[in-house]
């Protein structure tokens, strides 16, 4: 085991311990604040509808050379529901980026 193993396995242990407060802390504060839990499960069931209507659109095919890599019907329709779920979100993001430009622009 050199060094760069040794950073490696640091990092992962970081990476983990930064991803565990970032989930834990905001729950601990919003404790205080109970209604803050609320936006955030709204927030959340509109993510899960999203990826629900983008698993629902998306196709359970699998190429030859997809089977290799253990690609199988169930995983390919979750791949494609996540992506389709990326491209509803990225064109509400650009729909909201220019309805506020031009509301800027309006007033």
């Amino acid at each position: 085991m050199d060094t760069i193993d040794i950073a490696l396995y640091a990092a992962y242990i970081l990476t983990i311990i930064a991803a565990v407060a970032a989930v834990v802390l905001p729950l601990i504060q919003s404790l205080s604040d109970p209604s803050s839990l609320a936006k955030s499960g709204i927030g959340l069931v509109a993510l899960l509808v999203v990826f629900g209507i983008g698993y629902g659109l998306s196709g359970s095919e699998v190429l030859p050379s997809y089977v290799e890599f253990g690609v199988d019907a169930s995983l390919s329709k979750f791949i494609g529901g996540s992506l389709t779920m990326m491209y509803i979100l990225t064109l509400v993001a650009i729909v909201g980026i220019v309805f506020t430009e031009l509301s800027k622009v309006i007033r």
